[in-house]
């Protein structure tokens, strides 16, 4: 059976849920494909608090098997950080490049992320168009930004204002559904 691999962040990890396992974008996604009788294994791959840099140090144990979909979900934890646009771009850029190589039949997903006002304000110079232009150079699909209508909305996140709710995940997998008709 091949395999949808979510590689990411929090995001994709479900932090905070209940039951990722069941609330998760990529277990959302896994609900979706089986109701639409597609059969694939969706791998979530998600670890929170990983920056691009460290998922670098661990991508080869997510680039094993027969892999359809490769999504990569990675930046905020960068952007929070302070990293160099520049950094961050190099590292997705090594991230594709060896999915690329290791698995050259995967197609690969860019999910954007739009950052909120208060971040291009304070240090978000550099960091808007990343994920559009390693799309549009590796020849990539992209979701420009797969938490439109969540982010932002309190009743749709946690505390934090960052990670989603259940009921923002559920958006979330529609934005994705609706890109890729599912």
């Amino acid at each position: 059976m091949e395999k949808i691999v979510f590689f990411g962040n929090s995001l994709v990890a479900g932090y905070g849920l209940k039951d990722p396992a069941s609330e998760s974008l990529p277990a959302l996604i896994d609900q979706k494909l089986k109701q639409h009788g597609m059969n694939f294994q969706v791998v979530n791959a998600g670890i929170s608090g990983d920056t691009t840099a460290s998922a670098l140090s661990w991508i080869a144990r997510s680039l094993q098997g027969g892999i359809a979909i490769f999504i990569i979900e990675l930046g905020a934890n960068d952007f929070l950080r302070g990293i160099a646009p520049s950094l961050i771009y190099d590292n997705l850029q090594s991230i594709i490049s060896r999915v690329k190589s290791e698995c050259p039949r995967a197609s690969i997903l860019i999910p954007g992320i739009a950052l909120p006002q208060w971040a291009h304000m304070s240090h978000g110079r550099g960091y808007g168009g990343i994920y559009e232009k390693l799309a549009r150079e590796n020849n990539t699909a992209i979701v420009p930004s797969f938490l439109k209508n969540v982010s932002g909305k309190r009743a749709l996140n946690m505390p934090d204002g960052v990670h989603p709710l259940a009921p923002g995940y559920q958006i979330a997998s529609e934005t994705f559904g609706r890109r890729y008709a599912l």
